[in-house]
C-alpha cells in the first residue's frame, strides 16, 4: 500500500466490543473470561501456554460439537468486572493479575504461564476483586 493522497473514510469502532471465532469442542459461559489460542480461535481463559487474553464474553456460546470457527463469541474489551480471585488481598489493588481459569484471577505467585488479563482496580472481598481488564 501506499501513502494516502486524498481523504479516506476510515471505519471506526469503540472497541467496547470484538467478536472471536470459537475453537471446535469448546463451550464458553456467559461472563467468563476468553482467551484466544495459538490457532487464534477464542477459547475457555486458563492457566495455559500460548493463551492470549482478550475480554469477558457477553452471552453462551457452544460449540462442543462444531469445528473451529463454526460460532463466534462477542467479548467485552473493556471495563472493570467483579471476577473470583486467589490469594488477593487489600494491598493488592493496582496489580497485574492472571487468569488461573475461566473466572479466577491470581497474582503472578500463583500462575504458571502468566496470562495477563488486568489489573485490580477495586478490592471486594477474599475470594473476589474487581479487575480492569482494559489494563493490561
Amino acid at each position: 500500500m501506499s501513502a494516502l493522497t486524498k481523504d479516506r473514510d476510515t471505519v471506526r469502532k469503540e472497541g467496547v466490543y470484538a467478536s472471536y471465532p470459537v475453537e471446535g469442542g469448546a463451550i464458553i459461559y456467559a461472563g467468563s473470561m476468553v482467551c484466544i489460542g495459538v490457532d487464534g480461535y477464542a477459547v475457555p481463559a486458563s492457566d495455559a501456554a500460548g493463551l492470549k487474553f482478550m475480554g469477558i464474553a457477553r452471552q453462551h456460546v457452544d460449540n462442543s460439537v462444531g469445528a473451529s470457527g463454526a460460532v463466534q463469541v462477542e467479548v467485552w474489551r473493556r471495563g472493570c468486572f467483579n471476577l473470583a480471585a486467589s490469594g488477593i488481598a487489600l494491598s493488592n489493588a493496582g496489580d497485574p493479575v492472571y487468569a488461573l481459569d475461566n473466572q479466577t484471577v491470581g497474582l503472578t505467585a500463583a500462575s504458571t504461564n502468566h496470562v495477563a488479563c488486568g489489573k485490580v482496580s477495586e478490592y471486594d472481598t477474599a475470594s473476589t476483586v474487581y479487575v480492569d481488564i482494559s489494563r493490561i
